[in-house]
């Protein structure tokens, strides 16, 4: 390690768990400083975390691991902790520029209040395996970029452009009027998910896991995809509602 320290109180966020931190640190993000494990056995992940640092010129404080389990927000940090800035957040039309320079119809996923962490990560890591060009959040009564949520996307959400807006309805309407096909999902839907067009540049958009998507947001909705139920559930959890969606989208989309 680079540095052998009396660890310092962590305050603020935290990217926590190997694969997690590894992400973050091949992404590029800016991370102020590593908490490790003192004398902890490095497999290949915590070599290249400890290889990465070094080359970025990280700080990387040795800790016991009572110390780090104590100052984990996840309590899954499997031995070492990234602090980092801030969640960075990006305009609605940063994600669709990003599909542009790779010339692709964009894709986007908003989350109309999703409040699990677990299921953001979940979402994104879907998002990024997909092809998505980046998930639109609500600022209020919604999880935004925590720790949990970059320990679940398995380090997707430092590759997954995130856009954190106030008002999904107005978004929403601004997204039309750049040519986006906004599609909700909901178990009462105008088509099966497999006969809408994902082809052109398309907003899915997933409802909460209890209430699904608002009335408002559904209202502003071009069309509502649903998913064929043949069990005794009413609907699927919504990052597995998302998940197939998704690869919908990417099948249709590679032809």
């Amino acid at each position: 390690m680079s540095r052998f320290s009396r660890a310092k109180n962590i305050h603020g966020q935290t990217v926590e768990g190997r694969r997690a931190v590894l992400e973050s640190l091949r992404a590029g993000r800016d991370i102020e400083r590593l908490v490790m494990v003192a004398d902890v056995e490095l497999g290949p992940q915590l070599q290249e975390i400890v290889m990465l640092a070094s080359e970025s010129g990280i700080e990387v404080e040795a800790v016991s691991r009572k110390e780090l389990d104590a100052q984990s927000q996840t309590k899954k940090n499997q031995g070492v902790i990234a602090v980092v800035p801030d969640p960075r957040y990006h305009d609605p039309e940063d994600l669709m520029m990003s599909a542009s320079t790779d010339g692709e119809a964009p894709l986007l996923v908003m989350l109309d209040g999703i409040q699990d962490p677990h299921n953001l990560g979940a979402i994104a890591r879907t998002a990024d395996a997909a092809g998505a060009h980046g998930l639109i959040i609500p600022e209020r009564r919604a999880v935004g970029i925590t720790p949990g949520a970059v320990r679940a996307s398995a380090g997707a959400l430092e590759h997954v452009k995130v856009s954190r807006v106030g008002n999904l309805n107005r978004a929403i309407e601004n997204l039309k009027e750049q040519g986006m096909l906004v599609i909700g999902l909901d178990a009462d839907g105008d088509v099966e998910y497999s006969e809408a067009d994902f082809t052109g540049p398309v907003v899915i958009v997933v409802g909460s896991e209890g209430k699904g998507l608002s009335r408002l947001v559904r209202e502003n909705c071009d069309q509502i995809a649903s998913i064929p139920m043949a069990g005794q559930l009413s609907s699927l959890n919504a990052s597995v509602s998302a998940g197939l969606v998704l690869y919908e989208a990417f099948r249709q989309r590679r032809k």
